[in-house]
């Protein structure tokens, strides 16, 4: 028979080991421009930033009532700003590392319009009519 060597766990893979799954992610990550970001984890974070923005703005744009495409495009200047201004001035990431700008900005982009107009006209359709 084969003998198995004893694993040697470190602290945080004892602890994983112990609870049955892996540590949840870190939320303080999240506002702490010293932390090393990788690009699938930066695109995640800033693609559920913005489907939180396009939901919000949906309910609001739906329960205030607003109409006109005027709307649309002030969503857009929203959540471009608030993702621009969390990976720029919060975190402070090299934007060149991660692909530019523009794939930053893009990150998310179409299905939070895609929300924001499905949360708008839903509400709007339901409290109006």
């Amino acid at each position: 028979m084969k003998e198995t060597k004893p694993v040697k766990l470190n602290a945080q893979q004892h602890q994983q080991h112990e609870n049955g799954h892996f540590s949840p992610f870190k939320f303080a990550k999240l506002l702490d421009p010293e932390a090393s970001w990788d690009k699938d984890q930066l695109g995640d974070v800033l693609h559920w930033i913005r489907q939180v923005v396009g939901l919000l703005c949906g309910l609001l744009w739906g329960a205030i009532p607003v109409v006109g495409g005027i709307w649309i495009f002030v969503f857009l200047v929203i959540s471009t700003s608030i993702i621009y201004g969390y990976y720029a001035m919060i975190l402070k990431v090299d934007e060149e590392e991660f692909g530019g700008h523009a794939t930053l900005l893009q990150e998310g982009l179409f299905a939070s319009i895609t929300l924001f107009l499905l949360a708008w006209v839903l509400v709007y359709s339901l409290a109006h009519f």
